[in-house]
């Protein structure tokens, strides 16, 4: 069957399937909550239909390991379906429409998803769905819905269904187990795209993530074998990056004549997401992919800390708090995670640990901890950020912390702004940052940044603040910008060292002029001490210049802690003063940044730009910081043409003539 036919076939499940939400849950459910429905009943009815001709062979062998007493009857049960999951009950869905009474219905129905495997009963757990049976039974609309799904007009089946028993002409064809997961993702994505406000939360838009596979798998499509390699998403939502990198993958190195197989890891915080992928990859018939997606959090509960993969794509949660990560990983002061800390070669510890207020790029760093350093193509990253993970945090933040590891250790091959309004849930300006831990000799020591904010083709009805997409022209043309490393208006090619600096502590001496005769308030010395002071300050010989703190500390031979206390009531300020050896003046302070490229270093800097303002300035060589930030709008930003002066001269003299006229005509009104 051709694209164009699968394509038809596919558009009239799904119509039907959502035609099912208006038909039976109208009336029972507020629109925003038909998925909890439609989704999981989708998923049970594809089951049902697989696991159709093998019912018997399961029922039987479920007879005999009774008989025989054997507890964990799964894998056999499993087995003879010859699925990854199967049904031990009496029931298949079709079995359950001819009960009349509610009552039946709700305990059969019951006694039906009872019967399914493990890996199932996650699923329907995760996605509430028992929650929902009383809901239905109440509004007496079960039946229904289980009527529409089983109805002959729509083949959730992997066989086709015929006009009549001679098997001739198809009616309805078969759905195999691709075709399936494109109905599946088309339902989510329509129930995405209906609840707009929560469309973003783990969903990215198709285009960007077909951007973010090419940006992984383009620049080594030629090095692929006939292999097994690996894709990774710390934070899967339903599944979609990992899957459309799957086929990425699997179309080139088909062009290429290589055969691949790929196995395919995640992990999801969200229960009812992760039901959705987890059921996505059972429905495509891939019951050991569906094992490999973890549930919890990425952060605090890693589900797959000993692994490691060759391709690696995440849009994570970002301004988003990891608050209660931190808290069950012992506090953020006391992060130990390898993936969060790293040594520098001198043995001190950088700490990369960002704000709790923002998590985004721990997710990042999580996936630099499971690159591949022992083979020919290493690990390649696609990852959505916000503008927060490219500048902010000073020098020394976890932030910079963050980025100076990536850079330090070449890591960034590309960072790509976006265009606003990417996205279904945030208009802000977004960025993919493309890391490989074996960049080609081209790219070493490297960072190449594309501005495609102005790369966009509008659409023709919004989808929530998602107003643009990336056509596959677009798409192309990122691409080749990318692979040529091309240097434009849009593209520019930076060394590693352009993005980092020094952040220094410039200090001046503190200079103190003395006034002994002032009066110190009383409570601030003891009395012994305030005799002790008199007695000093009287014996005083009148030619000991006072003009500054150091002679003055010296003539009076009294104890530091002493003139300590005394010191704010007798000085003032006074440039003019002897400095203070040892001792910086903090209002005069400031912090300088240097770049790694300033000619000369530090001390240079200093000198030409410091020294000429304040000869006396030094620096604080123990508070000295490196930082790292990338400023698209330092590149890119392009000074808007001032209009010339004759023109805004013209207009104006025009104004002053139409406002006269007018004035002439108020005042005459008047008179």
């Amino acid at each position: 069957m051709d694209e164009n036919m699968d394509n038809q076939v596919h558009n009239a499940i799904v119509s039907f399937i959502w035609g099912i939400a208006d038909d039976c849950l109208r009336d029972v459910y507020v629109r925003g909550k038909y998925r909890d429905v439609i989704l999981p009943m989708t998923v049970i009815r594809r089951l049902d239909a697989m696991l159709e001709d093998t019912k018997p062979a399961v029922l039987e062998m479920k007879e005999k390991m009774d008989a025989a007493g054997i507890t964990n009857q799964w894998p056999a049960l499993c087995n003879a379906a010859g699925q990854a999951f199967c049904n031990s009950s009496q029931f298949l869905l079709k079995d359950l429409t001819s009960r009349a009474k509610k009552q039946t219905l709700k305990v059969d129905f019951e006694a039906y998803l009872d019967g399914f495997s493990p890996n199932v009963q996650e699923i329907l757990e995760k996605f509430k769905f028992r929650n929902q049976i009383d809901t239905m039974i109440d509004a007496d609309i079960l039946g229904a819905v289980i009527e529409k799904f089983i109805s002959p007009t729509i083949n959730l089946s992997l066989k086709p269904v015929y006009t009549d028993d001679t098997m001739k002409t198809i009616k309805l064809p078969a759905l195999d187990n691709h075709g399936m997961g494109t109905v599946f993702e088309e339902l989510i994505r329509k129930f995405n795209e209906d609840n707009n406000e929560e469309a973003g939360e783990h969903w990215t838009p198709r285009d960007v993530v077909d951007l973010m596979a090419d940006l992984v798998v383009m620049p080594i499509a030629d090095k692929l074998m006939d292999a097994t390699y690996s894709c990774y998403d710390g934070a899967c939502g339903t599944g979609g990056m990992l899957t459309v990198a799957q086929d990425r993958l699997l179309t080139l190195a088909k062009r290429r004549g290589k055969n691949v197989s790929i196995h395919l890891f995640g992990q999801e915080l969200q229960p009812e997401t992760y039901a959705i992928c987890k059921a996505d990859m059972l429905l495509k018939g891939d019951g050991e992919q569906a094992e490999h997606i973890a549930y919890g959090s990425t952060l605090s509960a890693d589900g797959n800390a000993s692994r490691q993969f060759d391709f690696m794509l995440a849009n994570p949660p970002y301004g988003k708090s990891w608050k209660t990560d931190a808290e069950k990983m012992g506090g953020k002061k006391d992060i130990l995670d390898s993936r969060f800390n790293t040594y520098l070669d001198d043995g001190t510890q950088l700490s990369m640990i960002p704000r709790t207020s923002d998590g985004q790029l721990l997710f990042l760093l999580n996936n630099v901890a499971k690159m591949k350093n022992d083979t020919s193509l290493g690990s390649r990253i696609a990852e959505v950020h916000n503008g927060s993970s490219i500048f902010t945090g000073d020098a020394g933040s976890g932030e910079s912390n963050a980025r100076r590891y990536l850079i330090e250790n070449d890591l960034v091959e590309a960072i790509i702004a976006l265009p606003e309004n990417m996205f279904y849930n945030t208009g802000i300006g977004t960025y993919i940052w493309v890391l490989s831990n074996k960049k080609e000799d081209r790219r070493k020591g490297k960072i190449q940044l594309i501005d495609a904010t102005s790369m966009k083709s509008p659409l023709r009805k919004n989808m929530g603040k998602k107003n643009c997409e990336f056509t596959t022209e677009i798409r192309n043309e990122i691409i080749r910008i990318f692979l040529e490393m091309e240097q434009s208006e849009i593209s520019k090619i930076f060394n590693n060292d352009d993005f980092g600096h020094w952040a220094v502590t410039v200090e001046r001496p503190l200079r103190l002029r003395v006034y002994p005769e002032r009066k110190i308030p009383s409570g601030v010395l003891k009395d012994v001490e305030m005799a002790a002071f008199a007695e000093a300050i009287n014996e005083l010989e009148p030619t000991v210049t006072l003009d500054d703190w150091k002679a003055f500390e010296k003539a009076t031979k009294l104890k530091i802690s002493l003139l300590k206390k005394v010191r704010p009531y007798i000085t003032d300020r006074d440039s003019n003063a002897l400095p203070i050896e040892g001792e910086a003046d903090v209002e005069l302070r400031d912090t300088e940044i240097v770049p790694f490229t300033y000619d000369g270093g530090v001390q240079a800097f200093i000198e030409n730009e410091v020294h000429p303002y304040a000869p006396d300035a030094y620096v604080d060589e123990k508070k000295t910081q490196i930082g790292y930030e990338i400023s698209f709008t330092k590149y890119f930003y392009k000074v808007s043409e001032l209009r010339p002066m004759e023109s805004i001269i013209f207009d104006l003299e025009r104004l002053e003539q139409e406002t006269n006229g007018m004035l002439k005509d108020v005042l005459g009104g008047l008179k």
